[in-house]
């Protein structure tokens, strides 16, 4: 799954990194792994602290990218990658919000316009969650339960998806997978897809 991520990263910062002349280009492939690296932490971390059901319900949905900035899961991770490219690689501080506003936004909306297309093979939502969370969907195909929910994940209107047994499994398997990849082991691995 990091693999397809980042090749989904690379063809939509064509315009936001590559041809962005605010981005050196001896710092394309960086900002491009950081990127990576800022969607799946920040996939991981909502998974982490009990949110699958944010998750589910942002990939409930085909969603266009000015949709998604209403999202606070999109928006943290706006905002991470911003700080990131500001502090980490120089990059003025307007135009890296400029960049992180533009580019995670396309890529959550193509990640999830390909998780919810039944011609990509690219994408699934066990393996996104399985990849983050250890394995820890528990036996559960979560890609069949969101097209079990076509009119949304609350089918009763009483503000609980009912999924507490599945949230529970993959938020210890999201923070276990967190400890077993702390210190930079994550971007090593999306530094791995450049070589």
């Amino acid at each position: 799954m990091l693999e397809n991520l980042f090749a989904l990263v690379q063809e939509q910062g064509q315009d936001d990194v590559i041809n962005n002349p605010a981005v050196p280009n001896e710092y394309n492939e960086v900002v491009l792994a950081s990127a990576t690296q800022t969607v799946t932490a920040g996939l991981q971390n909502e998974l982490a602290n009990g949110g699958l059901q944010n998750i589910l319900a942002m990939f409930s949905n085909t969603q266009s990218s000015a949709g998604l900035m209403d999202n606070s899961v999109v928006n943290d991770m706006i905002g991470n990658f911003s700080n990131r490219l500001s502090n980490e690689q120089g990059i003025d501080a307007s135009q890296a919000n400029g960049i992180a506003g533009s580019l995670i936004p396309n890529i959550i909306s193509k990640l999830i316009n390909r998780t919810n297309d039944p011609n990509d093979n690219g994408f699934d939502l066990n393996s996104i969650i399985g990849s983050l969370s250890g394995g820890g969907t528990g036996g559960f195909d979560l890609q069949g339960l969101l097209g079990n929910f076509s009119n949304g994940l609350d089918a009763n209107g009483d503000g609980k998806i009912g999924l507490d047994d599945i949230i529970s499994k993959v938020t210890n398997g999201a923070r276990q997978q967190q400890t077993n990849s702390g210190g930079g082991g994550l971007m090593d691995m999306i530094k791995g897809f450049m070589k």
